[in-house]
């Protein structure tokens, strides 16, 4: 099953190599169109990292039992 940080892993690099290929493609200075593919792509990064945080819980995770009731036959 594909998690969201699959996704992210996944779109590191298609949001480097493609936004600087768009961005060069319209005009743009390769040298200037590098910098801001990187930025675009330490912005997925940063998201992943800091604002859908790893590692973490569901909060109501604690208070859900796992234990099924027993049932009467």
């Amino acid at each position: 099953m594909t998690r969201y940080y699959d996704y992210v892993l996944g779109l590191i690099p298609a949001v480097l190599f493609g936004l600087t290929a768009l961005l060069f493609l319209a005009g743009v200075q390769l040298t200037l169109a590098v910098p801001v593919g990187a930025g675009a792509s330490v912005l997925v990064i940063g998201h992943a990292l800091f604002v859908n945080v790893p590692g973490e819980t569901d909060p109501m995770a604690d208070q859900r039992s796992t234990v099924r009731p027993p049932t009467s036959d």
